[in-house]
C-alpha cells in the first residue's frame, strides 16, 4: 500500500497549500496522537520546530490536534531535529514531532514524526496514521482533553548531550571554527556547544527572522561560509541546514567537503579504534563510487540503501551498522543518535582534526571522487519515468556506462522533481548521458 501524504521524510509542502495547511496539521496531530495512545498512562508528545514564520501556525494547529485526542503536549521551541528525537526518548514521551522543511526555503514547511524510541516512524505506522487522517479519530470527552506546556531548558539539554559525544580527553582550544547555522534551528545550540568545548567560534546564519532560513546560507548554499573561512583564517567551517540534521564542511582553503568524504573519515577512524560495527558503512545509491572503492581498499564494506535517511537507518538497524548517511550530509551515528545529527557528526570530524593535528584540507580529502553529475528536472504532474522515450534514453545511457560508471534516476520524495545522476571515469560521457535523459524527461 502506498502512502498518500508522507514522503521520504515526513509530510512536506508549500505552506497554506494542501497538504501543508493548519487544518492538515491538526488532523495529523489527531491521527498520530490517537495512533500512539497505548495503555492507561498520561500520554505525551514533544513538539519542536525550526525558525520558519509558519512554524507558529503549524505548532498551534498540532497542539489542538494532539490535545483533542487526550495527549499532553510539551513544546520545546526552535531546536534541531535530532534534539526532538533525543528529548522524546529522555522525557519518556510517546511521540516526537519536528515542524520543519529542512533545507527547503521558508515558504515550505513539513512535519516529521518520531516514535517513543526516537526513531522515525516505519512505513506501516505512517500508513495507519494516514488512514486515521482520512476517516477521523475518536475525540475524547472534555475532562480528558490534554494539556500543553513549554519547557525552557530544551536547548541546554541538547547542548549537554552533543558535548557528551566529543572525546573527554580532547578540547577545541586553539581551533578557530566558522559555523553557519542557516538561520535555522541550530542558531543558538551549535555556536554555544562549540564555544563551551573551547573553540574560537565565528557564527554566521544566526539571525533568523522567519523568512531567511536557508536563504543564501547553510549546507545548501556554502559560498558565504567558504569566503568567511578564508577571510578569518579559520581551521575549518561547518554548515548545517535548516533543521540541523545535515552537515557540510569547508576546509581551511575554502573547499567544500561533502558527506561522502565525512563518512569515510569517521568510518575509518572508528574502524582503527575498534568502534565500527558490522564492518561496513551504509550509504545511498547516490554516494560516489570513489567512496565505495576507498572503503574497500581499507577493509571496510559499503552497503547501499534507497535515497532518504530513513532508509539508511532501516538498513543500519537491520545489519547492526553504526555509521551511515548520505552524500548530502545526513550522517547517522547510532552510537550517539537515532537520526541524522549535523552537530554530532561535526564533533566527530573535529575530534579527528584535534587528534591528528593535520590541516582540514589534508584530513578531509579521503579519496578522489569519480566525476559525478546530478541534474533536477521539475515536472507538473503525471509519471514521466513511465514514458517510453524516457525509458529508451535511460536504457541507452545504461548501455554506454556499463562497466564504466553508474546511473541513478529517481523521483524526489520531497519535491516535484526527477533527479538524474550519472558518474563514471569519463566526465564528458557522464554529462552527455545526464543531458540526454533530462531532455527526454522535459519532453515527456
Amino acid at each position: 500500500m502506498t502512502r498518500k501524504f508522507f514522503g521520504t521524510d515526513g509530510i512536506r509542502g508549500r505552506t497554506n497549500e494542501a497538504p501543508m495547511t493548519a487544518e492538515m496539521a491538526q488532523r495529523v496531530g489527531q491521527a498520530a496522537g490517537a495512533h500512539f495512545l497505548r495503555g492507561d498512562h498520561r500520554h505525551r508528545v514533544v513538539i519542536g520546530k525550526d525558525t520558519r514564520l509558519s512554524g507558529y501556525m503549524m505548532e498551534s494547529a498540532m497542539i489542538s490536534g494532539f490535545t483533542s485526542v487526550g495527549m499532553d503536549v510539551v513544546m520545546v521551541g526552535p531546536v534541531p531535529t535530532p534534539a526532538v528525537a533525543m528529548l522524546a526518548r529522555s522525557m519518556r514521551a510517546d511521540l516526537g514531532v519536528m515542524i520543519s522543511a529542512s533545507h527547503n526555503p521558508y515558504v515550505d514547511n513539513g512535519i516529521k514524526l518520531f516514535g517513543p524510541d526516537g526513531y522515525k516512524l516505519s512505513d506501516e505506522d505512517e500508513i495507519e496514521i494516514e488512514a486515521l487522517i482520512e476517516r477521523g479519530p475518536q475525540l475524547v470527552p472534555p475532562a480528558e482533553i490534554g494539556r500543553a506546556r513549554k519547557i525552557e531548558d530544551a536547548r541546554g539539554r541538547y547542548i549537554h548531550f552533543a558535548k557528551s559525544t566529543f572525546p573527554e580527553e580532547h578540547s577545541l582550544d586553539g581551533i578557530k571554527i566558522v559555523v553557519d547555522c542557516a538561520n535555522g534551528a541550530a542558531y543558538q545550540v551549535a555556536p554555544s556547544a562549540l564555544w563551551e568545548l573551547g573553540a574560537d567560534v565565528v557564527s554566521i546564519g544566526v539571525s533568523p527572522n522567519g523568512l531567511n532560513i536557508n536563504e543564501g546560507c547553510g549546507s545548501t548554499a556554502p559560498q558565504a561560509l567558504q569566503q568567511r573561512v578564508v577571510e578569518e583564517g579559520a581551521h575549518i567551517g561547518i554548515a548545517l541546514d535548516g533543521d540541523a540534521d545535515r552537515l557540510i564542511v569547508v576546509d581551511e582553503k575554502g573547499k567544500v567537503v561533502d558527506g561522502d568524504q565525512l563518512m569515510a573519515l569517521i568510518a575509518l577512524s572508528w574502524a582503527r579504534r575498534g568502534l565500527l560495527r558490522g564492518g561496513a558503512v551504509v550509504a545511498t545509491v547516490m554516494s560516489n563510487l570513489g567512496l565505495e572503492r576507498h572503503l574497500q581498499a581499507n577493509g571496510v564494506g559499503l552497503v547501499r540503501a534507497k535515497v532518504g535517511d530513513r532508509y539508511v537507518l532501516e538498513e543500519m538497524r537491520r545489519g547492526g551498522y553504526n555509521v551511515g548517511g548520505e552524500q548530502s550530509g545526513h550522517i547517522i551515528l547510532t552510537d550517539h543518535a537515532t537520526t541524522g545529527d549535523g552537530l554530532v557528526a561535526a564533533l566527530q570530524v573535529l575530534a579527528e582534526l584535534v587528534e591528528t593535528g593535520k590541516p582540514a584540507s589534508e584530513l578531509l580529502h579521503q579519496f578522489e571522487p569519480l566525476p559525478q553529475l546530478l541534474k533536477n528536472v521539475r515536472f507538473g504532474g503525471g509519471q514521466p519515468l513511465e514514458n517510453i522515450a524516457v525509458k529508451e534514453a535511460i536504457a541507452d545511457a545504461e548501455a554506454q556506462l556499463a562497466g564504466k560508471g553508474r546511473l541513478v534516476i529517481r523521483k524526489s520524495g520531497t519535491e516535484p522533481l526527477i533527479r538524474v545522476m550519472a558518474e563514471g571515469e569519463d566526465p564528458a560521457l557522464v554529462e552527455q548521458m545526464v543531458d540526454q535523459i533530462c531532455e527526454a524527461v522535459k519532453a515527456a
